[in-house]
């Protein structure tokens, strides 16, 4: 944590660096009488019945003070970003990280929060109507080791620590939406449910939002809030397999055994018929082999070795398409070790499953994310791209939920690297981002219907 005499002055930092309070609201022609059927918004097209929608809500005179007031209190949302960051939690991990958070959510309202049996930390807010369910998520862990030195310094307007970024600034988004929401005490009519996650990293392999969304089989919509930005939406997911390929033979001494089978020299073999792979580059499709090890000592014939392989696309087909080529070209190398040695021994190997991520994609013209687009203009940063990437809304996107990925504010850079950064520069939008986007789409009683369909 953070020790008391250095928050006074970070938070003296914070405040000089913070931009004044911005709100853009649309002008008023777009809900005059002449609504017209879309409004296009960068790679969006809103419908009117959304942008009518959307406009009921962020016109509330409940919602602009809500906006202003997140804008005012953003130095101490900053503040809370330094203190979760400095809170290390690694994938399989996350217990510590975790336990604050749970105490934060229950600070803000969310009395009867707790953590599920994956390590989520939940909390529900109920609506008051027959709307739907809503889930808006950040995920705790970061991709550094538990003894990395997570101290938060401040250099030239700049936070730098690991995981500063990514996903800190997600993480206070959420504390900020979930102290706004109650604090404005709105009345909504679908129900929301706040998430701080585990797993998303690396090795997590998605198991906090996997575990969510088996336990929570009523979710209509999910959004992540995942590092910094406010200029894009993540509307594909990139899917992912990954596998410890492993190689077993017999093993023997490097001369007087001399004429066994290698499993060192079986991986190297399938190691390079991998590398001569072709890919399209549309679906971009992509692989590599991150580690490699094995054998007992330089004179041993190894009787062990195993490498581990990321495969990638954003299209489910080419996946598996490239899955199965890896799978050929391994075992025919594994036969061609075995065969220059006269059968002299076998190597065998074995894929053993280790990533799993599901290719998937959420429409542009969905409700969801013309509502984002439109939250995205409303705040002044509107929307220049929709990309594809791995996150959260991987899965919720694999099974046909619509979901989005969004930014935090602010801007940032290093992500996963020991220089990781956070810019505050107009940070208070990501918060008012994440409050105008849910209630818009869970709907607030007797201003408007949400916007978000019902699974």
């Amino acid at each position: 944590m953070l020790c008391v005499s250095l928050i006074s002055p970070l938070l003296s930092s914070i405040r000089s660096h913070i931009l004044a309070p911005t709100l853009v609201l649309i002008s008023a022609g777009v809900m005059s009488g002449s609504l017209q059927a879309q409004t296009s918004i960068g790679p969006v097209t809103a419908t009117a019945p959304v942008v009518e929608g959307f406009q009921a809500v962020a016109s509330d005179s409940r919602v602009r003070a809500m906006l202003e007031r997140i804008s005012e209190n953003e130095p101490e949302t900053l503040a809370e970003q330094v203190r979760l960051t400095q809170i290390p939690a690694p994938p399989f991990q996350e217990q510590e990280r975790a336990q604050y958070y749970l105490q934060q959510m229950r600070n803000r309202g969310l009395n009867d929060a707790y953590i599920d049996s994956e390590g989520n930390v939940l909390g529900l807010r109920k609506g008051s109507g027959d709307g739907p369910l809503f889930v808006i998520a950040a995920h705790l862990d970061t991709v550094f080791p538990l003894e990395t030195d997570v101290t938060v310094q401040m250099r030239d307007g700049r936070y730098y620590a690991p995981g500063i970024s990514d996903d800190g600034r997600g993480l206070t988004v959420l504390l900020t939406l979930i102290d706004a929401i109650n604090s404005s005490a709105i009345p909504t009519v679908g129900d929301i449910l706040f998430v701080g996650n585990v797993g998303e990293e690396g090795p997590g392999d998605l198991r906090g939002i996997k575990a969510v969304f088996r336990d929570h089989p009523d979710i209509d919509g999910f959004v992540s809030i995942d590092g910094s930005g406010l200029t894009r939406i993540t509307t594909g997911a990139t899917g992912s397999r990954r596998f410890a390929v492993e190689f077993t033979g017999p093993g023997g001494h490097s001369f007087s055994a001399f004429g066994l089978v290698s499993a060192i020299h079986a991986m190297g073999r399938a190691i390079t018929k991998i590398g001569d792979l072709q890919v399209p580059s549309e679906p971009k499709t992509t692989f590599t082999v991150g580690t490699v090890s094995g054998g007992t000592s330089v004179n041993s014939i190894a009787a062990d070795a195993v490498f581990e392989l990321d495969m990638r696309s954003n299209d489910a087909a080419e996946l598996a398409k490239l899955e199965e080529r890896v799978r050929n070209v391994t075992a025919l190398a594994v036969a061609e070790e075995n065969a220059r040695w006269q059968n002299n021994g076998e190597v065998t190997v074995n894929f053993r499953l280790i990533g799993d991520r599901p290719v998937g994609n959420t429409a542009a013209g969905n409700p969801l994310v013309q509502v984002a687009a439109l939250a995205y203009r409303e705040v002044g940063s509107p929307i220049q791209q929709l990309r594809t990437s791995s996150t959260d809304s991987n899965i919720p996107m694999s099974v046909g939920i619509p979901a989005i990925t969004i930014g935090g504010g602010g801007s940032g850079g290093g992500e996963h690297s020991p220089e990781e950064y956070y810019s505050p520069e107009n940070s208070h939008l990501g918060p008012q981002l994440a409050f105008l986007l849910t209630l818009s789409l869970v709907g607030i009683e007797g201003v408007s219907a949400p916007l978000m369909e019902r699974q």
